[in-house]
């Protein structure tokens, strides 16, 4: 009876440990932000003397702009992106969970088959279409895909929301039918509402992959009044002329955090 009251908190004990030396690199992360460059160097993990200015000097690290002006940037691309994925995927999901038409399963086969395109295959091609569409240094090459269905995971989003559709009963369709509901308000009226966790899982994935996006900025964005978080993290060092690591390492912390 007693080793079986001390395996729990053995077990415990261990994960715990392990945990701790799991996000030990955080923690020294969260230290280094405080301190100076000199300091860096230092076998300790937080500094004598906190350097909470870093964190308002990298704010400010950007000439003629602060961070503020990135975020912002960053969530309307993000909240643009989620809208139209929301809208596009769950369309094309219905589409293929309910409605009867020609090549349906070809059809689904083939947008399976594009999940196993590497990404950087794409890059190129998008990259010249894009170019030519006049797009670059601008969110539409960002935006216009997840329209249709596609861009970062649109696929996958079909995909996950298409077997969530097929668990919903068809006898609730029938029954909007009868009532004269059209496809479209079953689409609106029966099967949106009744998509709600697998529309949160769709939103999480859009935003995380959106945000972690950084070639994709890299690529597009030219000019630093559209520059996202990530590619503003770039430019500390740069503007300043030299390797400010402090407040560097302020900024990604603090860009983690919506994420």
């Amino acid at each position: 009876m007693t080793r079986r009251k001390w395996n729990p908190v053995i077990r415990h004990a261990m994960l715990i440990l392990f945990s701790l030396v799991m996000v030990y690199p955080v923690i020294w992360w969260i230290g280094a932000s405080l301190k100076t460059n000199q300091e860096l160097s230092s076998p300790s993990i937080f500094p004598s003397v906190p350097q909470w200015s870093n964190y308002v000097n990298g704010w400010n690290s950007v000439p003629g702009f602060t961070f503020t002006d990135f975020y912002l940037n960053t969530f309307y691309l993000i909240t643009a992106v989620i809208i139209v994925t929301v809208i596009s995927c769950t369309l094309v999901a219905f589409g293929f969970a309910r409605l009867d038409f020609p090549l349906r399963g070809f059809w689904f086969s083939l947008l399976m088959l594009t999940l196993m395109l590497p990404g950087q295959v794409l890059i190129i091609p998008q990259y010249a279409m894009f170019h030519q569409f006049g797009w670059v240094n601008t969110y539409l090459p960002f935006i216009v895909p997840h329209a249709l269905a596609g861009g970062a995971g649109g696929t996958f989003f079909v995909f996950l929301l298409v077997q969530f559709i097929r668990g919903i009963p068809r006898e609730l369709d029938e029954s909007a039918k009868i009532d004269g509901c059209s496809w479209f308000g079953i689409y609106w009226r029966i099967v949106m509402p009744l998509m709600k966790p697998s529309i949160v899982t769709v939103i999480i994935f859009c935003f995380l992959w959106n945000w972690d996006d950084f070639l994709g900025h890299l690529l597009y964005i030219n000019s630093v009044d559209k520059y996202t978080v990530g590619l503003a993290l770039r430019m500390i060092n740069d503007s300043q002329g030299g390797a400010e690591w402090g407040q560097l390492l302020a900024m990604s912390l603090v860009s983690i955090l919506p994420a």
